[in-house]
């Protein structure tokens, strides 16, 4: 009898994280009895903040943020793709992206995953208890947070993505200098902006993320929009929570349209597999537009393939989630995924947060994230002076 091929795999705790992990594995197996997958879970935080070196040893397989693809391209942790799968198949993976998904995991030629889970903040709302159109500009929605009724994440990192998008929205798109993350009177006015928003919401918002928003939402009456987080169309399904959720683009501010801070997950196989071939077979599979647009979505992922954004049935499944939001996930900003970007973001986002609580003074933050920037430049020159 002939002994199966094991591959492990991590990916994060939550139903779109994990369950279309394990429904592709099964499936994938299923067709190649010979091969069989496990897939382990991890916190949301840990997602975002465990090094990727630590993972590569233990797992073939990792589902990644993209910020990881400079330090994945650079360390050679992960495989290069683009050598490994075919060009025709690579293509459709670009010219089929939701926004900039897949070019996200491209760094210096190496593509250091599939974008198979698309994502960025978009506004969300109960339609059975907002009395109106929800908010179209950012005056509406401060209109509206002054009854409490509003809420958004306000944990770090999400404060920091919500950074970047105010300073778009007040015309100077971040890291464009290589000694300022953004010029002092951007970073000021995006700052008041965030904590003007934050003053009439809940103190609450402080240690929630988008999960946490969207369980509030939709298993509470307390609170009736959120204009920007991190978009989960699962709570737009019947049947997932209490009450149904609905999301849209987000809201104008003062006439300029936000880009709100792309997100999404790729899967990337490590460079220590010992199973290349398998690896790179189960990738295709998982990103490959029938298995994103069928059996990805419906087991509760959120697809990075654009067949499945614009599917009927997936439009029907989720309330028209995926047409909804579409035009954000196109316009959405591209962060930085330099190597030494990670320890910027690891830090930033608490003075952000800080300074929305009325914790910290504007310009003591925006002279850290100075200081936290040259320190992630650094990082990356050290590691290209060693090369």
């Amino acid at each position: 009898m002939k002994t199966k091929t094991i591959l492990r795999g991590i990916t994060w705790n939550h139903t779109r994280g994990f369950l279309p992990m394990v429904a592709t594995a099964q499936r994938f197996s299923e067709i190649h009895p010979d091969v069989e997958i496990i897939w382990e879970k991890r916190s949301l935080q840990e997602f975002a903040d465990a090094p990727i070196v630590n993972l590569i040893e233990k797992y073939d397989l990792l589902v990644i943020d993209h910020p990881w693809a400079g330090y994945g391209a650079a360390h050679g942790a992960l495989l290069p793709l683009e050598r490994k799968s075919p060009p025709h198949f690579i293509a459709d993976q670009q010219r089929h992206q939701v926004g900039p998904s897949h070019d996200s995991y491209t760094f210096d030629g190496v593509q250091t995953a599939f974008a198979i889970d698309a994502a960025t903040p978009v506004a969300s709302w109960r339609e059975d208890l907002l009395n109106a159109t929800p908010p179209k500009n950012w005056d509406e929605v401060l209109t509206l947070a002054r009854n409490k009724k509003v809420l958004f994440a306000g944990i770090p990192i999400d404060s920091l993505m919500n950074f970047y998008m105010l300073c778009g929205a007040l015309g100077e798109e971040p890291f464009r200098q290589k000694e300022t993350v953004v010029t002092r009177e951007v970073g000021r006015r995006a700052l008041a902006h965030l904590r003007e928003l934050a003053a009439l919401c809940s103190p609450r918002m402080f240690s929630m993320n988008p999960i946490a928003v969207y369980e509030a939402l939709s298993r509470t009456d307390d609170f009736v929009y959120c204009p920007f987080a991190y978009g989960y169309s699962n709570y737009s399904r019947a049947g997932y929570s209490r009450k149904l959720l609905t999301f849209g683009d987000v809201p104008v501010f003062r006439e300029h349209r936000l880009r709100s801070t792309l997100g999404g997950t790729g899967l990337a196989i490590s460079a220590k597999t010992l199973h290349p071939e398998i690896a790179i077979a189960y990738a295709e599979f998982v990103a490959g537009a029938e298995i994103q647009k069928t059996i990805y979505t419906t087991a509760g992922g959120q697809p990075g393939h654009r067949a499945a954004w614009l599917d009927a049935e997936n439009n029907r499944l989720t309330n028209n989630y995926f047409t909804r939001t579409l035009p954000a996930l196109d316009n959405a900003y591209l962060r930085p995924r330099y190597n030494g970007y990670l320890h910027f973001q690891d830090h930033a986002g608490d003075g952000v947060r800080a300074f929305m609580m009325g914790e910290a003074a504007a310009d003591a933050v925006l002279e850290k994230m100075d200081s936290l920037y040259a320190e992630s430049l650094a990082i990356s020159h050290a590691k290209i002076s060693r090369e």
